[in-house]
């Protein structure tokens, strides 16, 4: 597998790409078996972009540029296909997951001072559900009682306006403001995304990827077991995508799982670095980004990340599928 590499982290840009070996430090071999209507046994990852900060959260604009959340840089980031990449929603403090719905309702979530690598500086800023386009306003900023949101994960925009957040638990948050639980977690939520139907709502909780009935106007209900992962030794599901024809994309231990809308594992897509987020994008939506950990730096070493300081290496991978987000 040969990869090209251009690497451009914040301000710090190459010029052109950079030739790679084979295989970078920390990456291992993953080569892409077929699986039918979904990838080609003749696909093959190439990077995108990396840096020494992370790219979580991804979602997709309207013009097909992939999107993705920079906590440590508080910003949105937009990456173009030929690798350019610039930081287009600026002021987006502790920046965790963004989404992008139909109508071009840009929101995220920003953590706010919830980031352990602050240690002691001042800072009061709530966590919230933000709105930045076509207007930047807060959503929510509290639940119903007046308690702080916590330090959000996910998000994943409803099309009507608000969006599902993960924070221990899964909520909804109306277009309003109302914060409403939708479920507890046996073990953890993370990854939150719907059905292009807007029909079911999937969230990761560890090992299992629970399911729920939605209403037209976003209620859920009828939780259940999705799925289950099938390793079982490590951190289990993370960020979720979904495609045109209803096939779920689960970011794991062992790659990319890909389910059918019925819940059969219909293979898994090995990655050379453990995946945490991913998307559709592109013109015709064809092209899957994948966020994983770790990176290299322009001499082709890995990042060190110093001590005390919480920047997590980050590298962005992709792959032409056979599939089509939406």
């Amino acid at each position: 597998m040969t990869f090209r590499l251009m690497l451009l982290a914040g301000a710090m840009a190459l010029t052109s790409p950079v030739a790679a070996q084979d295989l970078l430090p920390g990456e291992k071999a993953a080569d892409i078996a077929a699986i039918p209507g979904v990838v080609s046994g003749d696909a093959a990852w190439e990077i995108a972009w990396a840096g020494p900060m992370a790219a979580d959260g991804m979602s997709t604009d309207t013009d097909g540029n992939l999107l993705f959340a920079q906590e440590q840089s508080n910003a949105i980031w937009k990456l173009w296909p030929d690798g350019q990449s610039f930081a287009a929603v600026p002021y987006v403090l502790g920046a965790g997951a963004v989404s992008v719905d139909g109508e071009g309702r840009m929101l995220a979530v920003e953590r706010g001072c919830t980031d352990p690598g602050l240690g002691a500086m001042e800072c009061n800023k709530l966590p919230a559900v933000v709105q930045f386009s076509p207007e930047r306003r807060v959503i929510a900023e509290a639940f119903t009682d007046g308690a702080t949101l916590g330090r959000l994960n996910d998000l994943y925009a409803d099309g009507l306006g608000g969006a599902w957040i993960t924070q221990g638990a899964v909520y909804h948050v109306s277009a309003a403001g109302t914060v409403v639980k939708v479920a507890d977690a046996e073990a953890f939520t993370n990854g939150v995304v719907a059905s292009p139907d807007f029909s079911t709502l999937y969230v990761t909780d560890r090992m299992n990827i629970l399911a729920f009935d939605l209403a037209a106007d976003r209620t859920a209900s009828n939780q259940r077991v999705f799925a289950t992962l099938a390793d079982t030794a490590g951190f289990g599901g993370d960020g979720m995508a979904v495609d045109a024809a209803g096939r779920l994309y689960v970011t794991g231990d062992a790659g990319i799982y890909v389910y059918s809308p019925e819940g059969v594992q219909l293979g898994v897509i090995p990655v050379p670095r453990r995946a945490i987020t991913l998307a559709f994008a592109g013109p015709d939506r064809r092209t899957l980004y994948i966020g994983a950990l770790g990176a290299v730096t322009p001499a082709g070493e890995a990042w060190a990340v110093p001590e005390g300081v919480r920047n997590i290496a980050m590298t962005i991978y992709r792959v032409e599928m056979e599939a089509a987000g939406f």
